[in-house]
């Protein structure tokens, strides 16, 4: 057993060839942006590593980063791929540090990725029953 500040320390994670890191999140915006620690402006769990992790990373050699969520939400009633992150919800993982997203509808790459390009395939993987709303808000936003 090791300590936090060791384990978590993205300088010796990224010295792992092929190193994975697999992460949750309870919103993921156009952008990439994750929260993780909130659901309706309410903190339920602390960073813990993600962010770390997630650095560490795109760091190593090979390594890749998936942050894995469910498409919706209360009953199927909200998205959980939302143009910009709800109200009061706390950035976890910044855009920068999203590599891999995955859903039930699949998995897409937003390394390097235009913020047109992010929108895009976010909403490709995002529940069937939202993706014509998520289109036409990120037409409003000027992402599409």
């Amino acid at each position: 057993m090791l300590p936090v500040d060791v384990v978590n320390d993205p300088r010796l994670i990224a010295q792992e060839n092929y190193m994975v890191s697999i992460n949750s999140a309870t919103e993921i915006d156009f952008l990439g942006e994750c929260a993780s620690e909130t659901i309706q402006g309410r903190y339920y769990s602390s960073t813990g590593g993600q962010s770390d992790f997630a650095r560490g990373v795109a760091l190593s050699n090979f390594g890749v980063g998936f942050i894995c969520l469910r498409s919706t939400a209360k009953s199927r009633s909200i998205s959980r791929i939302r143009p910009q992150l709800s109200a009061g919800y706390a950035v976890t993982s910044s855009k920068n540090d999203v590599h891999y997203v995955v859903t039930e509808y699949g998995a897409v790459n937003l390394k390097g990725k235009s913020i047109r390009e992010r929108a895009k395939a976010l909403i490709s993987i995002a529940h069937p029953d939202f993706r014509a709303e998520l289109t036409h808000e990120a037409k409003q936003l000027g992402f599409m």
